[in-house]
């Protein structure tokens, strides 16, 4: 049923609760998980002297965190493949799906209401909206979704989560 799974992992975030989804679903249907990392554009876009030094955080951040997730999976015994792609990270995660051939994805999901969810807008929600295929979402627990956040605000987004 499901041959390809997208996991969207945030640059800097530490906590992602749907790891383990996609990993139990990958063992179940002896699937592929794709973990991807979006190097959002507008930390590239940023001007001074330190927006260099931003920027090239925000990469060393994504590289990092798509490497600690794949090790977690290859050692639990799953076939997973890693990437790191500059863009706003709706899209990334719109054309990681076309471009791994994805059957499903899997992201966590940040409980925010009110003001907060007007003004940040969700990475998750407009993958949902957007995706051709069905997006598992998984609350994040709190502890996570504050660390999750704190990528966001490096570019993360909601999932590289997409975290």
């Amino acid at each position: 049923m499901y041959d390809d799974i997208l996991l969207p992992v945030a640059p800097g975030g530490k906590g992602n609760d749907a790891i383990p989804h996609a990993e139990s679903l990958a063992e179940r249907y002896d699937a592929t998980v794709h973990v991807v990392s979006a190097i959002d554009t507008v930390a590239q876009t940023l001007r001074g002297p330190q927006a260099g030094a931003f920027a090239e955080r925000v990469e060393d951040a994504a590289e990092e965190r798509v490497e600690t997730v794949t090790a977690e999976l290859e050692s639990a015994g799953v076939d997973v493949v890693g990437s790191v792609v500059r863009g706003e990270p709706v899209d990334v995660i719109e054309n990681a799906i076309d471009d791994v051939g994805a059957d499903i994805v899997v992201m966590p999901s940040h409980a925010r209401s009110g003001l907060q969810r007007v003004l940040l807008g969700s990475v998750t929600e407009k993958v949902v909206r957007v995706s051709p295929v069905p997006v598992v979402t998984v609350p994040m627990a709190d502890d996570d979704a504050e660390e999750a956040e704190d990528g966001e605000a490096a570019g993360a987004g909601d999932g590289p989560d997409p975290e």
